[in-house]
């Protein structure tokens, strides 16, 4: 690993030392990029240009190829982020079950469009907004993320309440997944280092909403076809002329 260089003199030596930690788990030190942008993100809130050059210093990778996939991704956010990232999904379902109107009552409240910061940028309360591609809860929509934990069934007023609490420096609890701390230590446990790797894990991983069909399944009986024996045997395919 190289030496610490003046490019690179935010990033301490405990992240230094992360950083070693997460490229030892890949054979091949280039595969742990992906986690390396997000820890460079759980420092400084965005990945920096100096965020760019620290990642490929340590992966002795050149600059373009880490601003290529940094630029490619939208979890990677070029511009310093509030202590929360929230996230209307405005796809299809949603849009047309309330996503539009969600979001445009937050960017009207905040006074901030996509990707935008209401706040100094890591402060208490400070939010970024963003409008999402689908979020992979269509059953729940509409609904929206904060910090990537889901907030399910979500209409204009809750959404708005949502926000009012993030502002008093409240974390409400998600409908789902872990209990909600803040942008930073949520990049730092997308890189694979967890402080409190428990508390990350509590939470409600469910809904009924998403376990429905399987309780109609018990209930009536339902059950998926039996797998052959033997795999189907497909036909001969016509040799080319």
């Amino acid at each position: 690993m190289h030496e610490q260089s003046p490019l690179t003199p935010v990033f301490d030596e405990l992240t230094r030392q992360r950083t070693a930690e997460i490229i030892a788990r890949y054979p091949q030190s280039r595969s742990a990029l992906l986690p390396l942008l997000h820890l460079v993100q759980s420092v400084e809130g965005y990945v920096s240009q100096d965020g760019i050059r620290y990642c490929a210093e340590v992966l002795e990778l050149t600059t373009a190829e880490v601003s290529a996939v940094a630029t490619f991704y939208t979890m990677y956010k070029r511009t310093p982020c509030g202590e929360h990232l929230v996230s209307v999904c405005t796809n299809t379902l949603c849009a047309a079950l309330g996503g539009d109107d969600i979001y445009a009552r937050l960017s009207r409240k905040l006074g901030v469009g996509h990707e935008e910061t209401y706040g100094d940028p890591g402060s208490r309360g400070s939010i970024t907004l963003e409008h999402a591609e689908c979020l992979a809860a269509c059953d729940l929509a509409p609904v929206l993320q904060v910090n990537y934990e889901y907030f399910d069934n979500q209409t204009v007023e809750s959404a708005e309440a949502l926000v009012d609490a993030l502002q008093r420096g409240e974390k409400p609890q998600p409908t789902r997944g872990a209990p909600l701390t803040d942008l930073k230590t949520v990049e730092l446990e997308l890189a694979g280092i967890f402080p409190d790797l428990a508390m990350a894990v509590q939470g409600n991983s469910m809904s009924p909403e998403t376990l429905r069909g399987a309780h109609l399944a018990s209930e009536r009986g339902w059950v998926a076809p039996a797998m052959p024996d033997k795999p189907p045997v497909l036909p001969d395919l016509p040799e080319k002329k």
